[in-house]
């Protein structure tokens, strides 16, 4: 048998090996994020031990951040890193354990198929190759990296006092599912060919943000920013120097406006894709509550991966939180705004055995999201 090696230290990775003798009893803790006790995202790679049964036990998975999230979770894995397949997993209420028999000598693991930054870097500049989007740079993170927005319209469009939609995406890292919705997204809307997307660029300006938290990724956390801030807890006053990624991008929203807002998330215990409104902003009104209901019925008529059974419970009149972005930003600008949440599991209404829900999924339903957006353009102010 080849010597059993666990490695880690890639854009990501986190893992904490405890016990690595024999590949049927490899035992592991899940790592907290660098500067927070979010303890949820593993990413990494065993090798040497291809044709053995392997099984790997987290030891801390009950005292992780959803701990619920485990329940009816199975790992995801791959042996080439671009096709990733479930694997049998069990959850006693401490110790999460999963099976696999690696087809090679090299097999990574992970909490959700990831987005790398190169894939983040190659998406952003497939997209400034387009003649109808302008790429801005909004300034760096705690770590040096790059935020970046991009713009979307079609320029030659006499169409006055265009909407402005924003999309965000992956303020908290680890929800990687978030910027492959983005990818789909882009994908569809700078199709020269899909109707939907020229009539939504002649009549609409795109404010994208791909990713709002690029250090926390490549750190390989779950929830917080390098300087450990969960970001979509920061709107409400955010600093330079604790979340410029939230200042950056809300300074920008200011200048700019927004007649309306999507934050795309994902979810550790729900198995659906669903939205979460501003039906507990003190500026919440009858408008805004018929176009969410517009939104929501033409999102569900024209996917199936979408519903509207399962979600959030409603927060009470005038008790949202409005540090979290969609709050913020529905209560500024009067505007409708939905925070997205995907799954890390699968779409109970909709299962796959294979891969659960994936990043495929997620690109599908990104480029869906166009319909009820068109659909509801003409009722925003």
């Amino acid at each position: 048998m080849t010597l059993l090696h666990i490695s880690s230290a890639f854009d990501s990775g986190a893992i904490e090996v405890v016990t690595l003798a024999n590949p049927d009893n490899i035992e592991l803790r899940i790592r907290a994020d660098n500067a927070a006790e979010f303890v949820q995202w593993f990413h990494f790679c065993l090798h040497g031990a291809a044709g053995e049964a392997v099984t790997l036990r987290f030891l801390n998975a009950g005292n992780s951040a959803y701990p619920k999230g485990w329940q009816g979770y199975r790992v995801l894995a791959s042996h080439d890193r671009q096709h990733w397949f479930r694997i049998p997993t069990a959850y006693d209420g401490q110790v999460m354990t999963a099976q696999v028999t690696p087809d090679t000598n090299s097999i990574f693991f992970a909490y959700f198929e990831p987005y790398s930054w190169e894939r983040h870097l190659d998406l952003l500049g497939s997209a400034a190759a387009s003649q109808h989007v302008q790429l801005e740079h909004l300034g760096e993170t705690l770590d040096g990296r790059d935020m970046t927005l991009l713009s979307i319209t079609d320029a030659s469009s006499a169409v006055p006092a265009k909407k402005k939609v924003w999309l965000t995406a992956r303020q908290h890292p680890g929800e990687s599912m978030a910027e492959w919705f983005v990818e789909g997204f882009l994908e569809r809307l700078l199709d020269e060919d899909d109707p939907v997307s020229r009539v939504l660029l002649q009549r609409c300006v795109f404010h994208v943000v791909p990713h709002m938290n690029p250090d926390g990724a490549v750190r390989g956390n779950l929830r917080t920013n390098a300087g450990g801030a969960n970001l979509n807890r920061e709107w409400l006053a955010p600093s330079m120097e604790r979340s410029p990624e939230v200042f950056l991008v809300r300074q920008r929203m200011l200048e700019a406006g927004v007649d309306l807002f999507l934050d795309a998330h994902g979810d550790e215990k729900l198995p659906y894709s669903f939205v979460a409104g501003t039906e507990g902003n003190p500026g919440y009104t009858q408008r805004i509550a018929a176009l969410e209901d517009a939104f929501k019925a033409s999102w569900q008529a024209t996917s199936p991966d979408f519903q509207t059974e399962y979600g959030y419970g409603r927060n009470a009149p005038g008790q949202s939180n409005l540090s979290l972005a969609t709050n913020w930003v529905g209560q500024n600008f009067d505007c409708l705004a939905f925070t997205i949440e995907m799954p890390f599991k699968d779409n109970a209404d909709l299962p796959d055995a294979a891969t659960g829900w994936s990043g495929e999924r997620s690109r599908k339903l990104g480029a869906g999201v166009l319909l009820p957006l068109l659909a509801v353009l003409p009722q925003l102010r």
